[in-house]
């Protein structure tokens, strides 16, 4: 199975970046977060309005290499989708290398692969809110959902 895979070059630290995703993701993904990404064993829900929201929970932080959140919960209300609960049992992992100035970050999302319907929308939604993450990396302010 083929699974999201998506790499991004920042202009910023490992530690930043790692910060970013343990404790700044109201500042890039969505404005309504609650709980923690803090470290292993947290748990945190995002939403998107009313009818999208998805509960993870961190399995495993490493600081400044690695972020691995596996899908706890989740539902995607759109008319478009038959299944609106396919992000449950996914996991995203993050890795984090710097590389000089600049750093790589490779988010992978284990079970969105092509075959699902949500594929397109969520691929679409990753890219969008890495685009955010950069942003926010290197200027301090993303463009994250906003109630």
């Amino acid at each position: 199975m083929e699974n999201y895979t998506n790499t991004i070059e920042v202009k910023t630290t490992a530690d930043k970046v790692y910060k970013a995703l343990a404790h700044q993701v109201p500042l890039w993904w969505s404005e309504m977060f609650e709980g923690s990404s803090a470290q292993t064993g947290n748990g945190f829900t995002i939403r998107f309005g009313t009818n999208i929201h998805k509960t993870m929970k961190v399995k495993e932080s490493i600081p400044v290499t690695k972020m691995i959140w596996y899908v706890e919960d989740s539902l995607i209300t759109l008319p478009e989708l038959k299944n609106q609960t396919e992000w449950i049992g996914t996991t995203i992992l993050w890795e984090i290398e710097q590389t000089g100035e600049n750093t790589q970050i490779k988010v992978t999302h284990i079970g969105l692969s092509p075959d699902i319907e949500c594929y397109d929308i969520c691929s679409n939604g990753w890219i969008q809110f890495l685009a955010s993450l950069k942003l926010f990396l290197e200027t301090g302010k993303g463009t994250p959902y906003k109630e």
